[in-house]
């Protein structure tokens, strides 16, 4: 294998989820997709190939590589996602292959919380379905803002333009509701590789890119909010030896903004404002600090600041509060209670809090509001209003999606119960 693969000394990352039905092809897309961009070893290919044989298959089975894990999640071991890793010399990529079947949504929705992109899969033989709708809505409450809609098992249908097209308006009409702001469609056969890495013979009338050159190329670093400084503090750290006598610093993770060196700024809740001394790493100090950068603060100030606080600009402060609005996603079995009293986790913070109202439940096929029918099970998704015990410091989903997430989870068993996106 050639040293070119290495040449790029900064390369981008991009974090995407697959989802469709079941037997929509997801395995075999993504085992297509490591072949052709050269990321399996040639062991783990002979692997395949032999098993493909014992089972009496003509061709290489590729959806082996990822089905390997899914069969023993579905003994019942574990039922969650699976995370496949490859790079080419352009970018690198985190998968997150969700599991298709209906019970398991909420694991999609994990997969989802921290990704850019979603590649949707639809046979062509069937067209949209209930799951085609629930994994578009649910990318689309999350937060995720490119969609790719792969149209797979384009040679069960003798490679027809006439059902792409059908099947991508049908698509256009019900994606124009929810709040995805780029769709791109990709006529596919995940069997033979048409249009994942190479330009497919078969459909001639194809004209845009391949799955690999959009997932290489797609723009991702504008959709984190670099306006908005936000710092939860995770952890305070004094070392309190002679050494660092006085040192005093803010660890955790920006989840918005840019903080420099220089920069005035806030502290929720006290409301002490004071400027950045330094930014530390462990590989050494920084000017300044980005979103998703694991770092240390310090301040010019002795500052009373803990776990759950956060630095903000001082004109440009979040939200603060005790009634808060979320869209919930319910991820439990046992069914959402009105007055119910839940645990709340939000950014670095912890609370406990008491569910006031059920406002109404989402009709997963038509995106109606079911204001009659207000019982939030498992896998449903409606609108709540909460009341926590102490204050968030809060943005809308929309405008930040770390400091816009919380989780419910059940006291009683530790199990978290749902996700929310705050409104």
């Amino acid at each position: 294998m050639s040293n070119h693969k290495f040449s790029t000394p900064q390369r981008s990352l991009l974090r995407f989820i697959t989802a469709g039905s079941v037997d929509d092809g997801k395995s075999t897309l993504i085992g297509r997709l490591l072949y052709d961009a050269r990321s399996i070893f040639e062991d783990q290919y002979e692997a395949i190939k032999q098993s493909s044989r014992q089972r009496g298959e003509a061709q290489v089975n590729l959806a082996l590589l990822t089905d390997g894990l899914r069969a023993e999640r579905e003994q019942g071991i574990t039922i969650d996602v699976a995370y496949r890793y490859f790079s080419t010399s352009q970018r690198k990529f985190i998968i997150a292959d969700t599991p298709g079947h209906i019970q398991y949504t909420r694991n999609m929705v994990t997969g989802a919380s921290s990704a850019n992109l979603a590649v949707i899969l639809i046979d062509a033989r069937h067209g949209i379905t209930e799951q085609t709708r629930r994994h578009s809505l649910i990318a689309s409450l999350i937060g995720i803002k490119h969609v790719l809609v792969c149209i797979n098992k384009m040679d069960m249908v003798g490679f027809s333009k006439e059902v792409f097209e059908k099947i991508r308006s049908e698509y256009e009409q019900f994606s124009s509701k929810l709040q995805i702001v780029d769709v791109q469609f990709i006529p596919i056969s995940a069997l033979g590789g048409d249009n994942i890495v190479e330009k497919s013979a078969n459909m001639p009338w194809y004209g845009g890119s391949t799955l690999l050159y959009i997932l290489e190329n797609i723009h991702v670093a504008g959709d984190e909010n670099l306006i908005d400084c936000r710092f939860p503090v995770q952890y305070v750290i004094r070392p309190q030896n002679d050494k660092h006598h006085d040192y005093r610093g803010y660890a955790g993770k920006v989840a918005g903004g840019i903080f420099k060196k220089g920069d005035t700024i806030m502290v929720f809740p006290s409301g002490v404002v004071s400027k950045i001394k330094s930014i530390e790493t462990a590989d050494g100090e920084l000017k300044e600090a980005g979103p998703g950068t694991s770092v240390t603060i310090l301040l010019e100030d002795d500052v009373d600041i803990s776990r759950g606080d956060m630095l903000v600009r001082e004109n440009n402060q979040s939200s603060v509060g005790r009634d808060i609005d979320i869209m919930v996603c319910w991820l439990n079995e046992k069914k959402l209670i009105p007055g119910g009293k839940y645990a709340v986790k939000h950014t670095t913070h912890d609370a406990r809090c008491v569910i006031k109202e059920i406002h109404y439940k989402i009709n997963i096929n038509t995106l109606h509001r079911l204001e009659d029918d207000k019982e939030i099970g498992l896998n449903d998704i409606g609108r709540i209003s909460i009341r926590t015990t102490r204050p968030l410091f809060y943005d809308n989903y929309r405008k930040n999606r770390h400091t816009g997430s919380l989780i419910l989870i059940d006291e009683a068993t530790n199990e978290t119960v749902g996700a929310g996106m705050i409104i």
